[in-house]
């Protein structure tokens, strides 16, 4: 397992950063469409939602994505338009209006957890795609330093009824990775970021990296299953390799802002 992880991660890592750092941006949006299809597959038989109704919210998904790269002022009313649509055809589909409250909540839940929190990455491409590198290293050094930290030292539990396998240390390893992570892009290629805009960000992604992670976890646990799906060997779903993401993206878009890093 941890060898498929290693290899999964040397074969992906470098292909991503290509693929960001030099295709034009509206190639980021085909990539972030289908993360969000798969991912939201995923979410969906989780909550074991089907049929139509699945697709429907597949469909919008990859939809809002597309409006807000191309014409942010409507996403609102594109996601008004989903929800909308998700209430109609669960209204159609099935008469037996038992269960369509969980149903129609899982629906919109997706939209909203899923293409809702990664459009803030659209913004930051569009920034400059060594914003979207920064962003994922921070991650993905965030998440290692977790796994091997927890793994090696950790004794206290984090969570234990979400995660009975995440620790305290793991989560200070996670915050230390961040900041590592951060440091590392900023010096070898943004050179934008103050020593201390370094560390605020860098530990910012790391926390929410975990609150992320235990979010998934959360929903997994609820749904009695221990990955999201099997598409990454080793790694498990796509929606387990975004969970941490899905929640430090939007932390660190708005902490961007308000240090005046983005126009």
């Amino acid at each position: 397992m941890h060898r498929r992880r290693l290899v999964v991660a040397c074969i992906l890592v470098p292909i991503f950063y290509l693929y960001v750092m030099y295709l034009p941006s509206n190639y980021f949006l085909f990539l972030l469409s289908f993360i969000t299809a798969v991912g939201l597959g995923e979410f969906y038989d989780m909550f074991e939602i089907s049929g139509v109704l699945k697709y429907a919210g597949i469909f919008w998904g990859v939809a809002l994505l597309a409006v807000f790269f191309l014409t942010r002022i409507f996403f609102t009313d594109a996601l008004l338009l989903s929800v909308l649509t998700i209430m109609g055809l669960r209204l159609f589909l099935r008469r037996d209006p038992r269960s369509s409250r969980g149903s129609v909540a899982a629906a919109v839940l997706g939209l909203l957890y899923i293409p809702g929190l990664l459009v803030f990455q659209l913004s930051l491409v569009q920034a400059g795609p060594a914003w979207i590198i920064l962003l994922y290293a921070s991650v993905w050094t965030a998440d290692s330093m977790a796994y091997y930290i927890g793994k090696g030292i950790g004794k206290k539990k984090l969570y234990e009824e979400v995660s009975p396998n995440k620790t305290i240390e793991g989560a200070m390893g996670s915050l230390l990775g961040g900041v590592v992570g951060c440091a590392i892009i900023n010096a070898a290629v943004l050179h934008q970021i103050s020593i201390y805009q370094t560390i605020i960000l860098g530990a910012a992604v790391g926390a929410a990296t975990i609150v992320g992670d235990l979010v998934e976890s959360m929903f997994k646990r609820d749904a009695g299953i221990k990955d999201s799906g099997r598409m990454i060997p080793g790694h498990g779903g796509v929606l387990d390799k975004i969970d941490g993401i899905t929640f430090a993206g939007p932390v660190f878009y708005w902490l961007c802002l308000s240090f005046g890093l983005l126009k």
